[in-house]
């Protein structure tokens, strides 16, 4: 389950304070789906939650809306102890549903949600804000500052990549993610999911929870795919997989060359979480690793 927690990082803004909001992780889409009812008893504080959001679906259905009213069923256990169907939203149409309750509660999101769209904006006029805001993020969630420079950098080479990816003309809905993949099993031995399960992780981006070893291995299998795709000029999807299996390779070797030597995987199943402090990212003792 995730945690009812959910907080703005200085605001400490609580979504469900400490009321229960059911929710189920689907794996597939590696997503949490929340109870529509749940989030709107919290919200709003009717009397009858089911009541009020059959009133309010119809009325976003008037205005057209379809991101919230589309929302799907799943069985949930109910408060008579029984498995029964309930509307689920995952996060973007939770946060959706926000915007359309007036409730004071509700108030605070809309509030973010403004200043979260106006931030994007000023980066889309100027993108070198996007990394100064995540340098600060990650500062702030106690990062080591060697591992905050290996990451920043692995943006800038994972970039380079996806421009080659888009100049040969793979698609970025399902081709990115089977490269990426691709690259993933060629180089640590499992795809990018599996990886992420080998972590304990779920939403949590992959890289976000990697040691600096293992970013210094994936930037190498992807600032190696990027150069031999300037040299061969891929076109279309099968020849860049074709690169980008022969960029992983190249890191690979070089994972095996160092495990051969330190008698250490260089592949570690610990994340951010489960260290306690996200600076250990970058400096693991033997035991650690091993």
């Amino acid at each position: 389950m995730p945690s009812s927690h959910p907080e703005k990082e200085k605001g400490k803004i609580k979504l469900f304070e400490e009321k229960q909001v059911r929710a189920v992780w689907d794996e597939a889409a590696e997503k949490w789906w929340f109870s529509v009812v749940d989030v709107v008893a919290v919200l709003t504080e009717s009397e009858n939650p089911q009541a009020y959001w059959r009133k309010l679906k119809e009325r976003l259905k008037m205005e057209g809306n379809e991101t919230v009213t589309n929302c799907h069923g799943l069985k949930m256990l109910a408060p008579d102890g029984k498995m029964r169907l309930t509307d689920v939203a995952d996060t973007e149409q939770v946060l959706r549903l926000v915007q359309s309750i007036p409730s004071k509660k509700a108030e605070p999101f809309k509030m973010w949600l403004a200043k979260v769209g106006s931030e994007r904006i000023d980066e889309a006029i100027d993108p070198e804000m996007s990394i100064d805001r995540a340098v600060q993020s990650y500062r702030r969630l106690g990062y080591s500052e060697s591992w905050i420079n290996q990451r920043i950098k692995s943006i800038e080479v994972r970039k380079a990549l996806t421009d080659e990816w888009d100049k040969s003309g793979v698609k970025r809905d399902g081709e990115y993610a089977t490269l990426t993949d691709l690259m993933s099993q060629t180089w640590s031995g499992m795809t990018t999911r599996a990886y992420k399960q080998f972590k304990g992780l779920k939403k949590e981006n992959l890289r976000d929870n990697m040691t600096n070893i293992e970013l210094i291995l994936n930037m190498l299998a992807e600032a190696s795919a990027t150069e031999i795709s300037i040299q061969e000029q891929p076109v279309g999807f099968l020849e860049s997989a074709k690169v980008a299996k022969e960029g992983a390779e190249v890191a690979r070797f070089a994972k095996m060359q160092l495990e051969k030597r330190t008698r250490k995987s260089t592949v570690s199943p610990l994340n951010a979480k489960s260290l306690g402090q996200r600076k250990h990212l970058g400096h693991k003792s033997d035991d650690d690793i091993c």
